[in-house]
């Protein structure tokens, strides 16, 4: 049994179970946490192999889902409605593909890949880029610079810097060990690209759950960004939000909606992102 480390917030009503970004952890949640435990009852897990959770044997999928039910389990949840960000978008939509007997619904928080291969020029690059940076020893002023970045976004240096610190881990030298280490990382974004080359439409087949489906409204940010970037995730957005639109028209159990923030809005707009999962929660059929 592999029980991965859970921030237990509390709270009482619909259970709320809450899965961050790759190389992030549960304190990404916590703005976003405090704002729901009014009417729900949530919990924010460390994904295998980051935070303080153990690593797995090989991170695939279907592994990391049974870890998480394994930990559900030890912690009570019977009806949980799975919320993700990013890499855990994608977790929290194949646990309840795997649990459709227990799931009540998910959410996904910009948790959209690539997409087939060619599909959007550069995705490859930013995948070679992503992998390059995951799982890296960074120097002693990695926190500094986390906060800074963070700052730019709009993100309070605070929560940035709990947030940065509860996703990597301190080395006798001063450095940091970023998370996961570089072996499941390269794993992990294998998983990613087998998911993404089914496309949005293929990949949420079967899944019988409500889903509710965000896109962020700012694509890469207030940064200036390489030109190629910007050409790809415009692109990208533009061609995910025409596949959402589409799917909330042809299948009634998906839902579609947009927060004005970036890919990081858990951190940026929790206040909304807040609102929006306990919108959806209230208005789940009994």
């Amino acid at each position: 049994m592999t029980l991965l480390h859970v921030s237990d917030h509390g709270g009482d009503g619909p259970q709320l179970v809450l899965l961050h970004g790759a190389g992030r952890s549960h304190a990404d949640w916590d703005a976003v946490a405090a704002e729901l435990t009014a009417g729900h009852r949530v919990l924010a897990l460390d994904l295998p192999g980051h935070g303080r959770s153990p690593e797995i044997s090989s991170w695939t999928m279907p592994a990391t889902v049974h870890s998480i039910a394994e930990t559900l389990a030890a912690h009570g949840i019977s009806a949980p409605v799975m919320v993700g960000t990013s890499l855990g978008a994608l977790v929290a939509v194949e646990y309840a593909r795997a649990h459709d007997d227990v799931v009540r619904a998910a959410v996904n928080l910009d948790g959209f890949w690539w997409g087939r291969p060619g599909e959007y020029p550069g995705a490859e690059r930013v995948g070679e880029l992503l992998r390059a940076a995951t799982g890296v020893v960074a120097p002693p002023e990695y926190i500094e610079d986390e906060v800074a970045h963070a700052a730019r976004y709009g993100i309070p240096a605070d929560r940035a810097e709990a947030a940065a610190r509860a996703a990597a881990r301190p080395l006798p030298g001063g450095g940091w060990q970023t998370l996961p280490q570089r072996p499941a990382a390269q794993q992990m974004f294998d998983e990613l690209d087998r998911l993404g080359a089914l496309g949005v439409t293929a990949w949420l087949a079967g899944v019988a759950c409500p889903l509710l489906l965000v896109q962020a409204g700012r694509p890469h940010g207030p940064m200036p960004v390489a030109g190629w970037f910007a050409e790809l995730t415009e692109r990208f957005a533009r061609g995910l939000a025409t596949e959402l639109a589409e799917l909330a028209r042809v299948r009634p159990t998906i839902t579609v909606a947009r927060v004005e923030a970036g890919h990081a809005m858990v951190l940026e707009a929790p206040e909304a992102v807040a609102a929006l999962i306990a919108k959806f929660v209230r208005e789940l059929p009994t």
